[in-house]
């Protein structure tokens, strides 16, 4: 089996841009990142399942010359989770959209408090704008 390398570099493409695109903080941009990797996976899944052949259902047709018909469903199934995915970013970003008025994601207070609590060397400080219940 002889791999395109054009394709493998689309793909590597595919890949790179969408997880780049996963790690900003725009719902927007992360709901892209999410539809281009699943580009990249099921462009993929297609390169994967090798040359095209004949279906194996027409015929009398030797062996070798039929197509693997499992990166096809795989690349379906692919497609299918991408899908639902995208549908729930999208209500995902709208809803946040409606209650804030923006789609970016903001910096959880308690990541931050614990952040300062380990510190950067992973030592337990106390933090003083935080009560301890006993």
């Amino acid at each position: 089996m002889t791999i395109n390398l054009s394709m493998a570099l689309v793909v590597g493409a595919l890949y790179a841009v969408g997880f780049y695109l996963l790690l900003q903080r725009s719902l927007m941009r992360v709901l892209l990142g999410i539809v281009v990797l699943g580009h990249g996976a099921t462009l993929l899944l297609q390169l994967a399942g090798g040359p095209p052949g004949r279906a194996p259902i027409l015929g009398e047709v030797p062996p070798e010359a039929f197509t693997d018909p499992l990166p096809q469903a795989l690349a379906l199934t692919a497609i299918v989770i991408t899908f639902a995915l995208t549908t729930f970013l999208l209500a995902l970003g709208y809803r946040s959209w409606v209650l804030l008025g923006h789609d970016e994601v903001q910096d959880d207070v308690e990541d931050r408090r614990i952040a300062r609590r380990h510190g950067p060397a992973g030592a337990m400080e106390e933090d003083q704008d935080v009560e301890v219940r006993r």
